[in-house]
């Protein structure tokens, strides 16, 4: 399975809200993705990470214990994050998917009536091979805004950067494919084109290259970046403070069989809203916070919300 890394500091810290649990609580069991620094890590036996923290906190104020269902996403084209998630929920691997985003299409009553589990720890072989029947897909409410940011290289610190615009000029990177991409090549009619360089997805070449001084900037998701600066404490690289205004609320989701722990769950993220408490587990983590934007769930994100 792949293993995602984050610095030794980071690790263990999502655990400080777990020490103490009433006994002989109902445990609720949460679905996390393995290696998404620093949204959730799970190697070796120790486990760190913002949705991590989140969800011992949501545990905690529902007076029960957390435990935890670690699975593995996969980055080719045929494989789905709702179709994963709802296999997970809907073969009873847990009560909840944390870290998901919440976008229309990828809620509700899915298109296909089975999927097959994801990789996870403790599957069998049979598991492998299993057809599951889904469910209906329910959100919780938002507990953070996952964004793309400008993140610029030693030669480019400086430069102030209020949008898209003021990187004309720069040698901007960006890994084919992704959102990143599509922002950049449609941003005022193709105006930066000839500024941009393309690196493959997946392969972990778009900061160390930035860093290596190939580009001036960069538009990656800012989890990246802080996880980036976590491993490595003297990087050179710079955050611009300038945030991509279209990204994705991020969120717990269930069955709609489930909707009563939604309900809880909902008024445990609200407490940890009203207390201030999600800001201190990012800052704990090494995260950047930024609180849920309105829409709690995205419609269908177009190309128009692209050329904005």
């Amino acid at each position: 399975m792949r293993r995602g890394s984050i610095s030794g500091s980071a690790l263990g810290a999502a655990f400080l809200l777990l020490i103490w649990q009433p006994a002989h609580a109902e445990a609720l069991r949460v679905c996390l993705d393995e290696s998404i620094p620093l949204y959730s890590v799970h190697r070796g036996g120790t486990a760190s990470g913002f949705d991590l923290a989140v969800a011992g906190a949501v545990a905690k104020r529902l007076g029960r214990t957390l435990e935890m269902q670690w699975f593995e996403s996969k980055l080719d084209e045929e494989s789905s994050s709702a179709l994963a998630a709802n296999a997970l929920l809907s073969d009873g691997k847990c009560a909840l998917v944390g870290g998901y985003a919440l976008v229309r299409d990828a809620l509700g009553k899915p298109g296909t009536e089975t999927a097959r589990l994801p990789d996870h720890e403790g599957a069998k072989p049979a598991d492998r091979r299993r057809a599951v029947p889904l469910g209906t897909l329910v959100p919780s409410r938002p507990y953070h805004f996952a964004a793309l940011t400008v993140v610029l290289g030693p030669g480019a610190a400086s430069k102030r950067i209020a949008g898209l615009g003021d990187l004309e000029g720069l040698r901007i990177g960006v890994e084919s494919g992704t959102l990143s991409d599509a922002a950049l090549m449609l941003f005022d009619g193709g105006r930066l084109i000839r500024w941009i360089n393309h690196v493959v997805p997946g392969r972990g070449q778009l900061i160390p290259r930035l860093e290596a001084g190939e580009f001036d900037a960069i538009l990656v998701e800012l989890r990246r970046f802080d996880a980036h600066r976590a491993a490595n404490p003297t990087t050179g690289l710079a955050p611009s403070g300038y945030y991509y205004p279209v990204g994705f609320n991020m969120g717990f989701v269930s069955l709609s069989t489930h909707q009563s722990l939604i309900e809880q769950v909902n008024q445990a993220i609200d407490g940890l809203l009203k207390d201030g408490e999600l800001p201190a587990l990012a800052q704990a983590i090494g995260l950047t916070y930024l609180p849920a934007r309105e829409p709690a769930v995205r419609e269908k994100l177009s190309l128009d919300d692209l050329r904005k």
